[in-house]
């Protein structure tokens, strides 16, 4: 599609300073590259990047936004992997504004740590720090968390994780603006907390934290997150998945709305902590086995486990190589000190080129030691297919049973309990296999094409959920990673692809394979602009942003004003 004509800007930037500021309105190629660029895929112009310091500041630059008609995208940490926060080409109408919340931190703590409220620049590493006084944690921990992912950002996108009882990101508690079709801004208070009657006062009152315990409505009827999921992933004779981008019974208002409203602030539920966990490392070379495993403890145990991580013997391996300098700056530094490196890295690569940050560490990493347990390393020389399982205290003795039985320690299926420094390892081997794929592309631009990568869903009563591919496909492929929250069948999925291999033809072959198998996709990462959303989640969209001009085209939809025009990718609606 051709790019469109753009408006005179001069009114709208000089509007934009007067609101956060000349050094927050970030205009050369230069300075806007970190924001305008997916974390692994995306990429296009921009009028601006703003900053705004407070959620009035953010309220008066989006409608600044509204009234020029800019298309406007709404940008947290930047850490998503289908580049649904940030720009896909240049064809947007009016031109396109990128909002970007990171100054937009603040968090409240609420009900004796049983609740929060957050902003939407609030991450889930902050959070968590928070709420360790109170013996809480959030809905997600770890993986995306020591990235420095947002809160909202999670909510926004359904994002699921690593933790089996909980389920998907979601609230019905949420304070937003829609775009009205008439082209004006509308502040919703749904957070079931008394804020005043206008904008002004309620975003305000919120910058200044002006509001007690008993302006807070404790006995409100709205959900602050998902409480159907614990019955709802155990059942597991379902053709349908646990959870996944395009479910109906999760969208509702701010939860899945993937930037098609501005969400100022969201109230959500704690977790009260597991201060007494077990892991064991599980590993096979009969996937049936893990199959069996799944299918008693979400049936006859009288809870799920907390968590249980599946990885592949090949994506272990490139994790192991080319995620080795992020597992030891965790491990070392803390995920307390990772947003800062992560935001350091992305301000580099803007100024010296895409990759070279990661060819330097990976360099680095050579001379870093072993840091995987010794025990872990036998398992991978013995086995194909790894689980990493905890559980809470009360389960600790029937999973030594049912381990013993289905894990004996034979040629064909071992596990061991693992020390609290072998299980603090093997998650963390896990999550970083994420970025090993985005790594090794960056090291062999020679060989690799580029990465395609899905998640993915597979029905509840799915037995057979290793993918074969066909050789077809097989011979395209360097290397394959398979990964990801084995008890509610959401698999990530990495392939990456051999140089001169078309990748887009490549991943709808793909998905051909998957609708066969009853899977959806995406499962917890939403559609940015890699997936078509399927016809609920498009009506959804439509439904909080009927002038289209919040992300449009998220989904290969329309991108025009009211829908009206064709998707860049020409599948979208008419």
């Amino acid at each position: 599609m051709t790019a469109l004509p753009r408006p005179d800007t001069g009114d709208l930037l000089s509007a934009l300073r007067a609101v956060v500021g000349r050094r927050h309105v970030l205009t050369s190629s230069r300075a806007t590259a970190r924001y305008r660029k997916g974390y692994r895929t995306g990429n296009g112009p921009a009028i601006a990047v703003v900053r705004p310091g407070s959620l009035l500041e953010l309220w008066q630059v989006a409608s600044a936004c509204v009234v020029a008609d800019v298309s406007i995208i709404m940008q947290a940490s930047n850490t998503g992997l289908t580049g649904g926060s940030t720009p896909d080409g240049g064809d947007y109408p009016g031109g396109l504004v990128i909002i970007s919340t990171t100054r937009l931190g603040d968090l409240r703590v609420i009900r004796d740590g049983a609740q929060v409220l957050c902003q939407p620049g609030t991450t889930l590493n902050r959070l968590e720090r928070a709420l360790r006084p109170f013996g809480r944690e959030p809905h997600s921990v770890i993986g995306s968390s020591c990235l420095g992912a947002s809160v909202v950002g999670g909510v926004c996108n359904n994002s699921g994780g690593s933790l089996v009882r909980r389920g998907p990101a979601y609230t019905q508690l949420a304070l937003y603006a829609r775009v009205q079709p008439d082209g004006t801004l509308a502040l919703v208070n749904h957070l079931g907390i008394a804020l005043g009657d206008t904008p002004e006062t309620i975003l305000a009152r919120l910058d200044r934290g002006d509001f007690s315990e008993s302006d807070i409505d404790p006995a409100t009827q709205s959900w602050a997150h998902d409480h159907a999921y614990l019955d709802h992933v155990r059942d597991i004779d379902s053709a349908s998945p646990a959870r996944f981008n395009a479910d109906p019974r999760c969208l509702f208002e701010a939860a899945g709305s993937a930037g098609k409203l501005i969400v100022f602030a969201v109230r959500l539920d704690t977790f009260a902590r597991e201060e007494e966990t077990t892991t064991f490392y599980i590993a096979t070379r009969d996937p049936a086995r893990l199959t069996r495993l799944r299918r008693a403890m979400l049936s006859d145990f009288e809870l799920p486990p907390i968590a249980g991580e599946y990885m592949h013997e090949t994506a272990f391996d490139i994790a192991d190589v080319y995620g080795r300098d992020m597992f030891v700056a965790i491990e070392r530094l803390g995920t307390d000190r990772l947003p800062a490196l992560f935001s350091a890295k992305s301000r580099f690569d803007a100024v010296f080129g895409d990759g070279r940050s990661d060819r330097m560490m990976q360099w680095a990493g050579r001379f870093l030691g072993d840091h995987l347990p010794t025990r872990m390393r036998k398992f991978r020389a013995r086995f194909e297919h790894h689980l990493i399982l905890k559980v809470s205290h009360d389960q600790v003795g029937p999973t030594r049973a049912l381990l013993a039985e289905l894990f004996p320690g034979d040629s064909q299926a071992d596990h061991f309990e693992c020390t609290a420094e072998e299980s603090a390892k093997a998650f963390l081997h896990r999550f970083v296999a994420a970025g090993a794929a985005v790594r090794y592309r960056a090291v062999h631009p020679e060989t690799v094409e580029d990465i395609v990568a899905l998640d993915v869903a597979l029905p509840r009563n799915t037995l057979e959920w290793e993918e074969h591919l066909p050789p077809e496909l097989e011979s395209k492929v360097l290397h394959t990673l398979y990964y990801g929250h084995f008890f509610c069948q959401v698999f990530h999925q990495d392939y990456i692809v051999r140089k001169g291999t078309d990748p887009l033809r490549f991943e709808h072959a793909l998905w051909d394979l998957l609708d066969t198998r009853g899977a959806q996709y995406p499962a917890e990462h939403n559609v940015g602009h890699l997936y078509i959303a399927k016809p609920e989640l498009t009506e959804f969209y439509q439904s909080l942003d009927p002038r289209n001009q919040l992300n449009p085209g998220i989904g290969q939809t329309a991108r025009g004003r009211h829908w009206s025009s064709p998707s860049p990718h020409g599948d979208g609606c008419t």
